[in-house]
This record gives structure tokens, sequence and C-alpha cells, in this order.
């Protein structure tokens, strides 16, 4: 079912959804750029989406559906996967009587053959398909959310009250004299439960939920009287469910299981990982357990090995600071180093970097804690502290394998600085991350691990800083500055400079002033609760020019380094932040929240 581009033409100019001049530029460009007309008019916004799909519909014969705000049987809705819909925009939304044995699905594409077939195998049914819009499609998505999450706090409630493990055997409340067959015992009746049906069926639920909400940590945190489960969602920790006390044992004996940790081990602190496969997309799992007050807290990281596609344009670099980058890329030798605090997004900067270093002719080794993405052709080894491959062994080890470009996951005491020194100086073009809260914090931080300065000025090219913000939706609001606010701005960032940025990349216009700019709010919506969904980083690209070099060897504070850089065109985080709120990618209250100066 193709669209005849003439005939839509047609229809549009009948139905004066857009004049005559308008319709005839779309189309010579959509010509130039051998483009949809549809596509081009919607980018230009000469018409709506809702009124192009249903033209669409018109040409091809099929009927348009509206399904905002229209509530689907879930038994109905069910029939094509959650994650299928999302990524190729079909709803079932109604099905035919036993005698028609048929089901009606809204698309965004009719001409998805390869969905629809795939959908008439699964179901049995015959496909009607209809098109529809995206607000439509968004609308139904929550749907699933909301039936799964009823779903899954009927699974909860009703499972948890099963599991009440006698608080007698509990090894916590055990001194260090009992005997080893009352442990033996605790043992395999946390073994039992952590197997029985109720306490998998929780810890799956759990699991499946998180992902679902593209949650990056699960926190299962005993209390008093209850157990809180905690989900992290674009960096910010939310509540998901509170249980029973009693379901703690059997909820971190069954995820003991999992990651292979010691079942009967509840005073010390351990550290595992596990991994499952979900919808043909493998996910790691990293465990730590730490006993606290009321019982052991476990805290579960969601890592996807799957994730690909970073560019350094979707994470955020821009302007000077992704040419910089880029140039440093282009180094046979000499370090680049990624900072900033846990979880803010340095190792996917660094598998971004290291992705577009992918070639065949170069050997590429790393050494990490954990693996978080597997890449092809990338050789990539695991740390094992327990057996002695640490950082430092490991890199020692994997300079003898040959490598071109080396990445070591983190830099964390002076034996694996001072060999990541080495082997930027012997010819090999390492890539690394460090904890600092800025980019010209990494050059100290490096002193205090015992490299000498002359070292880090011979080895380090780039380093970048970051944060990550939450991004607003689609629906926000726009608004702009008054002079008391844009007064309290300026103390806070200069805006002279912002300006600058803002005029050389072409964002605002020569003229503009501060008071025309506009800016964000969130939009909450029956999706995402409070009008942000993903995150996108804040940076600052730190290049190691003579004159920095020359202020590193004489010993220069980290202050007086970064007012140099400022000087040499780089842009500071927080101006970073005001600039992509400028974009309207995020918000003015989401950059100081992140980032405090």
């Amino acid at each position: 079912m193709t669209i005849d581009e003439e005939q839509l033409k047609k229809f549009i100019l009948d139905g004066k959804l857009v004049s005559k001049t308008d319709l005839e530029e779309a189309f010579q460009k959509a010509k130039t750029k051998k483009q949809k007309i549809g596509d081009v008019l919607l980018s230009l916004g000469k018409i709506s989406e809702t009124d192009l799909k249903r033209m669409e519909a018109f040409v091809l014969g099929i009927p348009f559906v509206s399904l905002d705000k229209q509530k689907i049987d879930f038994s109905v809705l069910s029939l094509i996967p959650e994650p299928i819909a999302r990524n190729y925009n079909i709803i079932a939304y109604k099905k035919g009587d036993k005698n028609e044995n048929t089901l009606e699905v809204a698309m965004l594409d009719v001409d998805d053959l390869s969905v629809i077939d795939f959908i008439k195998k699964r179901s049995g049914l015959k496909i009607l398909p209809r098109l529809t819009d995206t607000i439509s499609i968004r609308s139904v998505l929550v749907q699933y959310r909301q039936s799964l999450k009823s779903e899954f706090q009927d699974i909860i409630q009703k499972e948890s009250t099963k599991l009440n493990l006698s608080s007698e055997k509990d090894l916590s409340n055990q001194t260090d004299g009992e005997n080893f067959t009352e442990k033996s015992e605790l043992e395999l009746e946390l073994k039992e439960m952590a197997e029985g049906l109720p306490v998998i069926k929780i810890v799956d639920s759990l699991i499946f939920h998180a992902i679902l909400q593209n949650a990056s940590d699960i926190h299962i945190e005993p209390g008093e009287n209850d157990l809180t489960v905690r989900y992290r969602i674009d960096g910010i920790l939310h509540d998901a469910m509170v249980l029973d006390k009693h379901a703690g044992s059997g909820i971190t004996a069954r995820i003991k299981v999992l990651s292979n940790l010691k079942l009967d081990e509840k005073r010390l602190p351990q550290d595992g990982r596990f991994k499952i496969e979900q919808n043909g997309e493998k996910i790691s799992f990293r465990v730590s357990t730490l006993p606290t007050f009321f019982g052991e807290k476990t805290v579960i990281r969601i890592l996807k090995e799957n994730a690909h596609g970073f560019s350094l344009e979707v994470l955020g670099f821009h302007g000077e600071g992704l040419e910089r980058i880029h140039n440093s890329l282009k180094q046979k030798t000499g370090m680049v180093l990624a900072t900033g605090p846990t979880g803010s997004g340095k190792t996917t900067t660094l598998y971004t970097l290291l992705d577009l270093l992918n070639r065949p002719e170069v050997n590429i080794s790393t050494v990490e804690d954990p693996i978080e993405y597997q890449m092809p052709r990338v050789n990539q080894t695991q740390v094992k502290p327990e057996i002695g491959l640490t950082f430092a062994n490991g890199l020692r080890s994997l300079l003898r394998q040959d490598p071109d470009i080396v990445m070591v996951g983190e830099i964390r005491d002076g034996e694996t600085a001072g060999l990541a020194v080495n082997a930027s100086l012997t010819g090999h073009l390492v890539l690394s991350t460090i904890h600092t809260n800025s980019a010209a914090g990494a050059i100290p931080r490096l002193m205090d691990m015992g490299v000498e300065p002359f070292l880090i000025t011979a080895t380090v090219k780039t380093i970048i800083a970051q944060r990550l913000v939450r991004k607003l939706i689609s629906n926000k609001e726009k608004y702009f500055l008054s002079s008391a606010e844009i007064k309290n701005l300026a103390k806070i960032v200069d805006l002279d400079r912002v300006f600058e940025f803002l005029k050389t990349e072409n964002v605002v216009d020569l003229n503009s002033t501060w008071d025309k700019i506009p800016f964000y709010k969130a939009v909450k919506s029956a999706e995402f609760e409070d009008g942000y969904s993903g995150r996108i980083g804040m940076h600052e690209v730190l290049k190691v020019t003579t004159t920095i070099r020359e202020m590193m060897i004489k010993g220069s504070s980290q202050d007086e380094i970064e007012v140099q850089a400022k000087k040499e065109g780089m842009m500071t985080m927080i101006e970073d932040g005001v600039f992509q709120a400028v974009l309207g990618v995020t918000t003015l209250e989401e950059v100081f929240r992140v980032v405090s100066e």
C-alpha cells in the first residue's frame, strides 16, 4: 500500500489544509531531498500530523482511527508485546468476533508488512491495518504500563504474604558462637525459599517492571516495619513498592542465588552479577548487598549490553567541544580522560569514542569493571580482584598484546595511573575515566596519585568533564525571563560568554537579548509524570594547550588552570547547561539541580 504523492498533493490542496505556494515549495524540496511530501510538510510545520494521516488514509482507502483517551481491553492490547508496539508504532485495539477472526491494528506506517506478518503468525488472526497518529500511539503505550503496574502490584501483594521466614532463625541475630548445624539449616531454608514460586514471581516482576521503566538501579531497603523498593529513573530515585517486611529475606535470598552469593552470609557486604535475556536484549545486573540495622539492603545496577548507536552529538556534545574531541581522537598517542561523579555517563562517552576509533586497522584492548557494553572487534577484559586481576595487572598484561588503543575503565590508584601514563608515552592512545568534579580537577587528582607534572603535560591531551540532566518531553511550556530573573542568572553564570557561544553556533540572532530568548518548563503528561524522559550530557572539554602545560609545570592551582582554559574558549559545564536550556533540551531548574557552583 504505497501512497501516490500526486494524489496526496491533490487531496491536501482540495481540503485547503496548505496553501498552493507552500505545497509547491514543499513538493520541490521533497523532490530535491528524495523525501516524502508529507514528511517535508510536517518538518516545515505546514500541516498537523493528524490532518496528514487522515489524508494518507483517504488516499489509501483505509480508515483513520484516533485512539487518544480510548481505553483498550488489556487482553486485546497484549496481543502485541509492548516492545514491538513501541518500536514499530503499532497497536492492537479491536478484535472481531469468533466468526470474523480478525484483529484491527492502528499503525503510523501501513507499509510495514513484516511486522503485520509477524503479528498475524503470533495471533493467528487476520490483520486489518488502520492509520493513526503519534498522539494515539503514545496514549495507548501508557496503558501498557498502567496495566502491567496493576498486574505487578497484584503479584507482589499476593505472593509476599506467602513469604514469612521465622525471625528466630535469622542469621543477623545469631552470635559468632552458634554452631555450624544451625547455620547450615538456615542456608537450606533460605535456598528452599529462594527457589519457591512466590519469591521467583516477585523478583521477576521487580526486574521486569524496572526494565520497562528504563530504571538504572533497583534499591531494596529493609525498614523497621516494611520493605521499600525504589527505582532510579533518569538519575532520580522513585518509590516503586512497599512490601511486608517478612518478604525481605526471601527476595534477598533469591537475588543471592541468581548472582551466586553466599546465602547464609548476612553480616558482611557481598558483590555479584548475573545476566538475563529479554525480548532478544541481553541485560546484565550488578548486585551489591550491605548489612543495615534492620537487615540486608540490596542494590541492583541494570546494564543493557546491546545498547549501541550513540554518537557524540546525541550525547550532547556540540561546537568547539565536539571539534576538540574529534581532534584528540586523530592522535596516535596520549591520554583522553573523562571525569565526573558516579553515574554521570563517563563510560558511555568512552564507549562512543571507542566506537568512532573502531576500525579494522587498529587493535583496541580494554580492561574494565564491569564490561558494561559488549563491542565487536574490541578485546574486553573484566577485572577480577579476588584472583589478582586488578586494573594495574590487567593493564600490564594488556600492553604485551600489541594494542594501538587502550581503554582503562577507571584510574583508581597510583599504580594504574603510572601504567596508563607510561602506556601513552610508549606509543598508545589511552582512554580512561577518573573521579573529579571538573575537567581542571583531573590534573591535581593525577598529581595526588603520584604522577609527576612533567609526565602529565607530556601525555594528557584532552579532559572531558560531564554531568547528566533530564531531557524535556516534546510537550513543554515556553516562557521568557523577567529582568530580575536575568539579573539573578547573571550572578551564577557569565551570560555574555553564553550569548557568544549561542551566536557562534547560530542558535540566536545577533540582535537578540536575554529577555527575548525563550526558555522552557516541564509539563506533566500521563506517560511522563514529571515532564522529562531520558537524559543528556552537559560537558566541558579542556584542551591541554602549551600555556596550560606551562601552568601545570609551575604548579598553578585548579582555579587558575580553569580561568586560562576559559580564555582559550572552553565552555564550562554550567554554561553548557544554560546553552542546552536555550535549545529547549532541558530546564534551568534541572541544570541547577545537577550543577551547583
